[in-house]
């Protein structure tokens, strides 16, 4: 790799600051509570759950400024190189409270305030990039990663209703075309290398840069967004001396949505991913919405996602369930591998030392293929998967043709069905009683794992009862809502 930059540069408070020197485990609010001394943010949970920590970054998307929710406490600080840093102590403008701070205030949203900055950041990102007009349900989505405990979460959607309906008109506005300058002067296309051999925080700027620094260093951790890794330091204390990040390479993030195909790239974030997802088919949509939270969906990559292997990651079975293709890198050599032959063992995939994901393609289904993907949590926003399940059924007239079916949750890595598959081939929706070889099935694929987040046998009950689900929906043609929040806004409104 050919080092053209040793510090990382970011836009705060109207100019440009650089940064180097620093340890590659650094975190942005590390950087933010003991070198910049800005104490608005807080540390929590130290694992990007609470939502205390959050602050928004600004990047130029679409030839403008648009801000996102992060997560301090677990993004490196080199990550925030080409963007503005914005914390709560920056929405004060002439002495006047920001409108998100003043609604706050208004509609008495904070008791032991320890939470409120986190919050008040997040509803910033709404008040700029909110739905208009803005809806409960989106309040809560974007709320999604901030806790609060004692102040109730009624005020707090009041005052987001209040302030974030309309068009966003603040200091952040009114200085958005110098800020935009400011942000594309820093996209200088050059890679960054904080550092030396045995040490280092390098960001590549292409592809090729990458593999080259990748194969010359394949002991080194990339990091992608950081939603899983950055809980390797501030939990496992992991001593991670070499970290390459891939937000800056040049193409890897390109999401191409074809008619017959959608290819994402790998670091292309589960927000930039969202919409393409979700027209294939509305669940994979709500799997989505549920994944995670604002701040994660806006760090995290769908490539991080698949490289990290877990066996409970909700995208994964997904797309194993459509027949995703995954896409490698190594030097110059690129291959392609079905997905679902990506993972060997627990925390352990087919990927050579040097190689990366570089993109997954998954076929969209056609017009005989029916798509099912359930998520089972015991709490239903920003929670870990009991059981996730993702169906995709081929179609004769009546007759299920074929399937695939993948489970996360059941095994040490997201798993085809294989035995469940070969039954219901053949079986007719208009006869429920020829399903009972296929849910049988499912207890000779699995045997589920036994942990706190659930028991052995109610996952093997779950995952029978989800593929019953996916028969009866696609036999009716009718989803069958299963969400009970919200339900008393319904029947209010049914009277």
């Amino acid at each position: 790799m050919i080092v053209t930059r040793e510090a990382i540069r970011f836009w705060r408070h109207g100019r440009v600051v650089e940064a180097a020197g620093f340890h590659p485990r650094t975190t942005l609010l590390d950087y933010l509570r003991l070198q910049e001394r800005k104490l608005g943010t807080k540390e929590g949970c130290a694992e990007g759950d609470c939502g205390a920590c959050t602050v928004a970054l600004g990047r130029v998307r679409g030839g403008r400024v648009q801000y996102e929710p992060v997560n301090a406490c677990i993004l490196l600080l080199g990550q925030v190189d080409g963007a503005e840093v914005v914390t709560v102590e920056d929405l004060v403008a002439d002495g006047d409270f920001h409108p998100v701070q003043a609604a706050m205030v208004s509609h008495h949203g904070s008791q032991c305030g320890f939470c409120t900055p986190g919050i008040v950041m997040s509803l910033f990102t709404l008040y700029h990039e909110g739905e208009r007009p803005l809806t409960r349900e989106a309040v809560n989505d974007a709320l999604a990663g901030n806790l609060c405990r004692c102040t109730g979460y009624r005020p707090i959607v009041d005052a987001a209703l209040d302030a974030c309906g309309g068009d966003p008109d603040d200091s952040f506005t009114q200085s958005s075309e110098r800020t935009l300058e400011g942000l594309t002067s820093l996209a200088d296309g050059q890679d960054v290398f904080v550092g030396g051999t045995d040490g280092f925080f390098a960001a590549p700027a292409t592809e090729d840069s990458l593999a080259a620094l990748y194969a010359q260093h394949p002991d080194a951790t990339l990091v992608a967004g950081c939603t899983d890794v950055g809980l390797w330091i501030t939990k496992g204390m992991a001593e991670l001396e070499k970290i390459v990040w891939l937000g800056r390479v040049a193409g890897l993030d390109i999401i191409d949505d074809g008619t017959d195909a959608l290819a994402i790239g790998a670091t292309a974030t589960h927000a930039q991913a969202y919409a393409s997802l979700a027209r294939i088919d509305a669940d994979l949509g709500e799997l989505m919405r549920r994944f995670g939270s604002a701040q994660v969906r806006a760090s995290g990559t769908v490539g991080g996602n698949i490289a990290n292997g877990s066996p409970i990651g909700d995208l994964a079975p997904a797309l194993i369930a459509l027949g995703a293709e995954l896409e490698l890198r190594r030097g110059e050599s690129i291959r392609t591998i079905p997905l679902e032959n990506s993972f060997i063992a627990y925390r352990r995939q087919d990927r050579l030392p040097g190689e990366y994901v570089r993109r997954v393609v998954l076929p969209k289904p056609k017009a005989h293929e029916v798509f099912r993907a359930y998520k089972v949590s015991k709490r239903f926003d920003e929670d870990i998967s009991a059981v996730m399940g993702a169906f995709r059924l081929t179609l004769d007239g009546r007759r299920v043709a074929s399937a695939r079916i993948a489970f996360g949750g059941m095994a040490g890595i997201p798993k085809r069905a294989s035995e469940t598959e070969r039954a219901l081939a053949g079986i007719s929706l208009d006869e429920a009683s020829s399903w009972g070889e296929a849910l049988a099935a499912i207890g000779r694929d699995y045997q589920p794992l036994d942990d706190l987040r659930a028991s052995s046998a109610y996952r093997a009950t779950v995952a029978r009862n989800l593929l019953f689900k996916a028969l009866s929906e696609t036999a009716s043609g009718q989803t069958h809502a299963t969400r009970i929040v919200g339900r008393r806004d319904a029947l209010e409104a049914a009277e």
